[in-house]
């Protein structure tokens, strides 16, 4: 059943009206500094506000739009008579001047517009249109872009309640509180039209228009603009496609995406702000494309075909899920329902259409799948997860190798300003130099965090975890007395301890009770007196999720078990604020996924970057890492297996997951007792000072930081990506888009001659046996029918085989013309080089290509001989 707000059964006659906060002139530009969320990583600006009320601005989250709407005016007075807070401000306002007018790393070299469409943005915990690590990667992508001056715009929905408030039960049971939102105490700002009235926008469905009103947020240099249909001239039932992130059925998640995708570049249009790249951030939005081609249809007067290479051209899609299950797919009378009035400005049929979202064999709608289809460029979020795009999306290309599938990988990173805590941030100013934070790419900069002294960095750690056992201290109480648990534990948590956190969405692949599969033997470890340890968790379930559910229900009863009493806490309604405090708190970084699950994570770069060490699987973002940097840097969990692996050895899948879990377990149980515990109370007898921990420390920063940090990610998706999308875009619709015609009709060719194309013959003009350094020399020949050699290009396919049989992943060499052979016949000779001896093998391939084709696979036409 869809959602919808509750509504009263009589509607008052309201007329609305909106109180903003009267600042004296001299503070005026308080205004201004709270609308751009600059503040949000950056101290001396946060600073500011803190200073005018700390506690309020601890009960407000740390918003401080809200913090000016609820002070009191006596305080405003009194501040604005107050010198050295009327310099503060003075600072921070020239702080952010300078930043938004000074020179940047993109600068002015294009005029194109890049518009990234997420479902959720996570930029801070006052602003709460996240659930999780997707929306937190999103708005270090947004703040990253900022800092980089890439002409980038934000697209995404504001939600009336966005993702909910976890409220646990005095059993653990999680359950969820949908508070609304007030988006006029909120960080954003209402989007006007020329007229000064309220710019809203309208979108079509089935039988009606829905309307949205437009937020923006400002981002540093970033404008993200989020769509609001919570409107009264909406029915309820489309006032709610804005209402829960993640709510609802299959229906209302078709309705939200249709407003993200189609509803954002319709928002985009009427802001006068074309974009000229759509980065899609997930599936979620992938109806965009449809929107693109139709206005170019009706713009440009263009055929769908020509519309959608033109369109294609301009998309990128970004994929965060790494198992179908996870990726939203539709039934397709829905699908077909929905998008309706769209196929008819198409112009093509419903099978064609759905066609767009579907596998080969499969019914359903996938939204990934029109991503892909739409997009000339695909990536994944880390070296495995490409791996693991690879083989999943291979259906779509079913006649080329799985590594040749056309999905890349850019690994993620963290906006690292965002996440460093001051203290560290301002030892970093002080041994690295004040430029670490925009130059968190910079290897020979983080290299000097060796020369930090050990002292100072140990300090500055220490004062962080005592800072995140008062914090973590004060919530536990807090909800102790919301649960009327007057018998609750005396000081929980101990200030000396080792400390390991472990926080994320409660997902049962996550494996967040993983330490728990042997309770005797955890306890023994937490409960050494001389070598103390302790645990945090935190994080949310989705609230349909029963298993994730049971695992924090489950932690909760373990942290009341006598032996393990006060070291083990879970810290409920995790959010940013939470987040910022563990990764920066704690000694070590807990991740136990089951591989190949994580697409990458990024908390524990996060807490990389605070010096915390990472003890993790092999799954993800730290594969690389522990791959390039070995135990230097933290230390891995197992060897890197997965249940499948297990299962072709002899396990069946459950089983197999049982024992790699068992196996795991007892891995980590192993790390933690043998390795990591004696080195963090491995002290130097005359400094007291873990001199060989706070080594490993210092080599985690000088190498996790420059690696794993979004402004390497997004010059990554700049050079890559964007910059080469918009010179394919540009150069498609051009003029009368007759360079998108033009590769219309050669694909058309080529489809429609296909049938035709075989190689003939393929001969070898050397001895089977070769050596070291000899070519293999072979020639084909090729039938291309109608079509001629400029068409094609004919492939060596080689490499050593796997076991002396299978090819796994082979090489290419490039055979050339050597003359006709016939009617229709084509002569091809290539040679293959040998580096190595052993047992070798090789194929012949034909496909079609043209200098404009974006990759050689576009057209999904394979010939093997």
């Amino acid at each position: 059943m869809s959602y919808v707000f509750p509504t009263h059964k009589t509607a008052l006659p309201l007329r609305r009206f909106t109180v903003v906060p009267r600042l004296p002139p001299s503070l005026e530009r308080l205004r201004e500094l709270a609308y751009n969320l600059y503040w949000a990583w950056t101290p001396a600006v946060r600073d500011l506000f803190v200073r005018i009320d700390s506690d309020l601005f601890t009960a407000v989250r740390g918003n401080p739009v809200e913090l000016l709407a609820r002070v009191k005016q006596a305080r405003l007075e009194a501040l604005a008579m107050d010198e050295s807070f009327v310099s503060h401000l003075d600072h921070a306002h020239a702080m952010l001047t300078t930043y938004l007018a000074g020179k940047s790393w993109f600068g002015k070299r294009t005029t194109a517009r890049i518009a990234y469409f997420s479902m959720e943005y996570g930029l801070h915990e006052s602003l709460p249109i996240y659930s999780g690590g997707l929306g937190v990667l999103a708005g270090d992508h947004l703040k990253t872009a900022s800092d980089l001056g890439l002409p980038l715009v934000g697209v995404g929905l504001a939600y009336a309640e966005g993702y909910f408030r976890q409220v646990l039960s005095h059993d653990g049971l999680q359950h969820e509180r949908y508070p609304l939102n007030d988006w006029h105490r909120l960080p954003v700002q209402a989007v006007h039209d020329a007229a000064g009235a309220r710019l809203v926008i309208d979108v079509a469905y089935p039988e009606r228009i829905v309307k949205a009103q437009l937020w923006r947020v400002q981002v540093g240099r970033v404008p993200l603009f989020l769509l609001d249909a919570n409107l009264e001239e909406n029915r309820p039932e489309d006032r709610a496609i804005t209402g829960p992130l993640y709510g609802g059925d299959q229906e209302f998640r078709v309705r939200q995406e249709i407003m993200l995708g189609i509803g954002g570049v319709h928002a985009l249009e009427a802001l006068g702000l074309t974009p000229t790249v759509c980065h899609m951030n997930e599936g979620h939005s992938a109806f965009l494309a449809l929107e693109r081609i139709a206005r170019i249809m009706r713009d440009r007067g263009a055929t769908f075909a020509v519309a959608k290479e033109a369109a294609c051209a301009g998309n990128l899609f970004t994929t965060h899920t790494p198992v179908p299950a996870g990726n939203d797919a539709f039934d397709p009378e829905l699908v077909s329902r929905y998008l309706e009035p769209y196929r008819a400005a198409l112009g093509i049929t419903e099978e064609e259409l759905l066609a767009l979202g579907r596998m080969q064999d499969e019914k359903s709608f996938s939204m990934p799948v029109l991503a892909i289809r739409t997009a000339d460029r695909a990536n994944a979020v880390s070296e495995l997860h490409g791996r693991v795009s690879r083989r999943m999306w291979n259906g779509l290309w079913p006649d080329i190798p799985e590594h040749e599938v056309p999905i890349q990988s850019v690994t993620n990173g963290v906006h690292v300003p965002s996440w460093v805590s001051a203290e560290t941030g301002a030892l970093y100013t002080r041994y690295l130099g004040p430029r670490w934070a925009e130059a968190t790419d910079d290897a020979e900069l983080f290299a000097r965090a060796r020369e930090i002294p050990d002292a100072e960095l140990w300090q500055v750690h220490e004062h962080r975890r005592h800072r995140l056992v008062t914090l973590a201290r004060r919530w536990l109480a807090a909800t102790n007395a919301r649960q009327g648990d007057t018998d609750g534990m005396l000081e929980p948590l101990d200030p000396r301890a080792l400390t390991i956190g472990f926080a994320r969405r409660f997902a049962t692949y996550k494996r967040a009770t993983l330490l728990f599969q042997d309770l005797e033997r955890l306890g023994k470890l937490l409960g050494d007196a001389d070598r103390p340890v302790q645990l945090l968790f935190a994080g949310k379930a989705h609230p349909q999720d029963r298993g994730g559910k049971e695992l924090i229900r489950s932690i909760v009863h373990a942290s009341r078990n006598p032996n393990m009493r006060g070291r083990i806490v879970f810290i409920e309604d995790y959010d940013m604020r939470i987040a910022r405090a563990l990764v920066s708190g704690v000694d070590v970084w807990l991740n136990t996924p089951r591989r190949p699950h994580e697409a990458s994570g990024t908390s524990g770069m996060k807490a990389a970057a605070n010096g915390a060490l990472n003890v993790s699987v092999l799954d993800g973002w730290w594969a690389e890492a522990w791959a390039r940097h070995g135990d230097e840097i933290g230390w891995a969990i197992g060897d890197g297996a997965e249940p499948e692996e297990r299962a072709r050895h002899g396990h069946g899948h459950l089983a197999a997951e049982e024992e790699l879990d068992r196996v795991e377990a007892e891995a980590l149980y192993d790390v933690l007792e043998r390795e990591v515990v004696p080195l963090f109370f491995d002290r130097d007898k005359a400094s007291g000072l873990p001199r060989r921990w706070i080594r490993k420390m210092k080599a985690s920063i000088a190498r996790i930081v420059p690696e794993f940090n979004t402004v390497r990610m997004v010059k990554e998706y700049t050079e890559r990506f964007y910059l080469p999308a918009i010179a394919e875009a540009g150069r498609l619709t051009a003029e009368d888009l007759s360079a998108a015609a033009r590769l219309v009709a050669w694909k058309d060719r080529v489809h429609a001659g296909w049938k035709d194309v075989v190689i003939d013959e393929l001969v070898t003009r050397s001895p089977d046996e070769l050596s070291v350094g000899e070519p293999l020399k072979v020639e084909a020949k090729v039938r291309l029918g109608a079509l001629v050699p400029d068409d094609v290009v004919v492939e060596l396919y080689f490499g050593p085989t796997h076991g002396g049989h299978e090819l796994l992943e082979g090489t290419i060499a490039r055979m050339q013309v050597k003359g006709d052979a016939g009617p229709g016949a084509w002569l091809f000779a290539g040679e293959i080089p040998t580096s190595e001896s052993g047992a070798h093998a090789f194929a012949a391939r034909v496909m079609p290509w043209n200098p404009e084709l974006c990759h050689p696979y576009e057209t999904s036409l394979v010939r093997w001989a």
